[in-house]
């Protein structure tokens, strides 16, 4: 199952955090996407075993999409004042729910986390 390119932003963006590097390459995305650079508002839960670990949102549009998506994914995973900041663990176990506050309503999208993903079983190859 392949990841929407949204969800990969906001994983992309905590994991940045993490290793302390910058991989996201903005420019590139925003040529491929160019709804990115649209100024649209969103809100980025984290989950642990279905139980709330961090939430951002952005009240009203004053960024880009990509942008938005970028500091609401690190203000949930290290700077939600409710939760410790995300340890590398916790990153690989976490579910990201994305959702966009369009004109249209609210458009919302699920990322399973990466050990869900990427389970490995042996029974596959017998």
């Amino acid at each position: 199952m392949s990841r929407s390119v949204l969800l990969q932003i906001a994983r992309d963006s905590i994991q940045e955090v993490l290793q302390a590097e910058v991989t996201i390459d903005r420019d590139s995305l925003i040529n491929l996407h160019p709804l990115l650079n649209e100024m649209i508002s969103t809100t980025v839960n984290l989950y642990i075993k279905d139980k709330l670990r961090g939430s951002s949102d952005s009240k009203e549009p004053t960024l880009s999409l990509i942008d938005d998506i970028i500091i609401n994914a690190k203000k949930a995973a290290f700077q939600d004042t409710n939760f410790n900041p995300l340890s590398t663990s916790e990153y690989l176990e976490c579910e990201i729910e994305l959702l966009l506050n369009t004109p249209d309503g609210i458009i919302s999208e699920k990322d399973p986390s990466i050990l869900k993903t990427t389970t490995y079983k042996i029974e596959n190859e017998l």
